[in-house]
């Protein structure tokens, strides 16, 4: 081995989608090179380079002096074998930063750099601290509209795109903010049943407790490779997947690792990453649910129709046929939050069961309608009744078994987590609100999304009435520390409000 080069070794570490690499402190290239913790190296292997965050290590077991660990990632993309020799140099900072540093000076940004930015982003030569600094300074109203078209051409640019060949590629995508509302997993395959294609990717949950991806991956595979989506598409008309594994706009995705951990959830940020992905996965129509309400992502009804005016310009000019319905968002959608007992609504209503959640298949049918309605055999008013149709008749669950099938079936196992805290009601009354977010919250610090059978269940929904001491909903989680957290919160806010008949009548008058 020379004295410039270092044997490979792989740590059998997930950095998810961040290339880490490490190095004994005793090395003598980390001393010659002056490389130090947290800086940015370049990895070159036969011709193949890799960019990395450096961590520095002191105990040789992990990497010795003449070694050079990589992470999962970083390990896969230089395509090396164990004990390789692989050369190591100081990476360039990424010239786009500088783009950055002016946004957050309140410059606005082109095409140009929002591009450079992006392909920067996935040849990993952004770290996350340097990614964050890129949302925020692309944060809350920060983009104006040309901007954010900028931006979601250039996310759409920077992987590939599916083409399915056929002139109407139909999808929906609700914004989120609202647990439960686990609607794509009804649409779809009532869709796909009425013969329209729809080929559903989805991102999995950012700051909920499950996401379409999580909760379909309770009873099926989601993580498909490009060559399976499309036979699968083409023999169902369908599918449910996680849009990571297709490579679709894969700046999105890395973003998202990012936006996750620290809760980000922007405006800009979210018109760009549905639409680019959207695009991405060859959608020529697209329904997009904005849910409105007090604990809503959106509060109030002119920052709904302000938001579906920028979905409007943006997918204008990217030729996609959009449509946008402002729903119901005063609550959960279903009863289940977390996705074993979101897939349970889902099945219950599929299954037409006398007791699945009335509002999870009412609001479905009406997405679902809606999309039918691009069918230009289909006339305007007729989509619902076709809708509801194929429910009723059983031909929608019938398109799911064939989804879970093709996709490849789990062992389905719907039962809940060992540790339960049930939630009582403090007062007589009416339940004239529900905290969204605190619902939201409370699942996912008993678990959701990560640990599937944790979550909240929901036994009363708005204008319920209870008597003091009636259980308003379960918690369930697998851990200690998970129930324990999520305990303290319940206990801190419930997320109910019980007042009067009055009241929920006014809420109702007021949305």
């Amino acid at each position: 081995m020379s004295n410039d080069t270092l044997q490979i070794r792989r740590i059998a570490i997930d950095t998810y989608h961040e290339n880490v690499a490490y190095m004994n402190r005793e090395c003598g290239i980390y001393r010659a090179e002056g490389f130090q913790a947290l800086s940015k190296i370049e990895v070159c292997f036969n011709g193949t380079r890799v960019l990395a965050v450096l961590n520095v290590v002191d105990d040789s077991s992990i990497v010795q002096p003449g070694q050079l660990g990589l992470s999962e990632q970083g390990f896969a993309q230089l395509n090396a074998n164990e004990s390789s020799l692989v050369t190591v140099n100081h990476a360039e900072p990424p010239k786009s930063m500088d783009a950055v540093r002016r946004k957050i000076n309140g410059e606005r940004l082109d095409q140009e750099d929002f591009t450079n930015i992006t392909n920067d982003i996935v040849a990993a030569r952004y770290s996350k601290m340097e990614m964050a600094a890129f949302l925020v300074a692309t944060g809350q109203n920060s983009l104006d509209r040309d901007e954010l078209f900028f931006l979601t051409r250039a996310m759409l640019q920077s992987g590939d795109r599916l083409d399915w060949h056929e002139s109407l590629v139909a999808d929906k995508h609700c914004i989120g903010g609202i647990p439960g509302n686990r609607t794509s997993m009804l649409v779809v395959p009532i869709v796909a049943a009425h013969g329209m294609l729809i080929p559903k990717t989805s991102s999995r949950a950012i700051t909920s407790p499950a996401g379409t991806a999580d909760t379909m991956e309770v009873l099926a595979e989601v993580n498909l490779s490009p060559d399976q989506l499309q036979e699968i598409v083409r023999q169902e008309r369908g599918c449910l997947a996680w849009g990571g594994t297709a490579r679709l706009a894969p700046v999105d995705d890395m973003l998202i690792s990012v936006e996750r951990p620290l809760g980000i959830d922007s405006q800009g940020q979210m018109v760009a990453s549905i639409l680019s992905k959207k695009m991405a996965a060859g959608s020529t129509h697209l329904i997009i649910d904005i849910p409105v309400g007090p604990t809503a992502k959106v509060r109030q009804m002119r920052q709904a129709l302000a938001l579906r005016k920028l979905f409007e310009f943006v997918g204008d000019r990217l030729n996609i046929h959009l449509e946008v319905m402002i729903t119901d968002g005063r609550q959960p959608i279903g009863r289940g939050i977390g996705p074993i007992l979101e897939a349970r609504d889902v099945m219950q209503v599929l299954q037409n069961d006398p007791d699945a959640p009335a509002d999870l298949r009412q609001k479905s049918l009406q997405l679902a309608g809606r999309i039918i309605e691009f069918d230009p055999d289909v006339r305007g008013g007729q989509g619902y009744a076709i809708a509801r149709d194929i429910l009723e008749s059983g031909r929608a669950l019938v398109k799911m078994k064939a989804l879970i099938q093709a996709q490849g079936p789990k062992e389905i196992d719907l039962r809940l987590s060992t540790l339960c805290q049930e939630v009582y009601a403090d007062s007589d009354g009416v339940v004239t609100s529900i905290d969204n977010f605190q619902m939201a919250k409370i699942a996912r610090m008993a678990g959701a999304p990560m640990i599937k059978k944790a979550g909240v269940d929901l036994l009363k929904k708005l204008g319920s009435p209870v008597k003091k001491g009636e259980i308003l909903y379960r918690i369930y989680a697998e851990y200690p520390a998970d129930f324990k957290f999520a305990q303290e919160l319940a206990a801190h806010d419930n997320g109910y409000t019980i007042g009067t008949e009055e009241q929920i009548i006014k809420s109702l008058i007021a949305f």
